[in-house]
């Protein structure tokens, strides 16, 4: 029950995170300023401003998907148990004798005719 709990939860999270990065403004880093025809360090890397709300809520909620991944992961794994854990194996051979089928009965070829001369 709570290992549901925690999926909806970082579920909820996955999808504010996926919202909150979507609705952040570009950085105006196109392909001219990538390749030089910006001039300047501010237009590769984006202008210097304040941390605001929607880059505040990208790092916390970053960190709690980082979070809810290793728990989920340390969590979802229930003991020393394989993959194939809940597999049978091959059933038992049945008792008695083994019978191999028998090979059809091979009839003698006829001679091929030889050429005449």
């Amino acid at each position: 029950m709570v290992f549901y709990l925690l999926v909806a939860l970082y579920l909820i999270v996955c999808l504010l995170l996926l919202l909150v990065v979507l609705m952040q403004q570009g950085r105006g880093g196109d392909m001219a300023s990538a390749f030089g025809g910006g001039g300047s360090t501010q237009a590769a890397f984006g202008a210097r401003a304040g941390a605001t709300v929607l880059t505040r809520a990208t790092t916390i909620l970053g960190a709690l998907f980082m979070l809810g991944a290793i728990i989920l992961g340390v969590y979802g794994q229930r003991g020393p148990g394989s993959v194939l854990s809940g597999v049978r194996g091959p059933s038992a051979p049945a008792s008695g004798p083994v019978q191999q089928p028998k090979a059809p009965a091979q009839q003698p070829k006829a001679p091929a005719e030889q050429p005449k001369k």
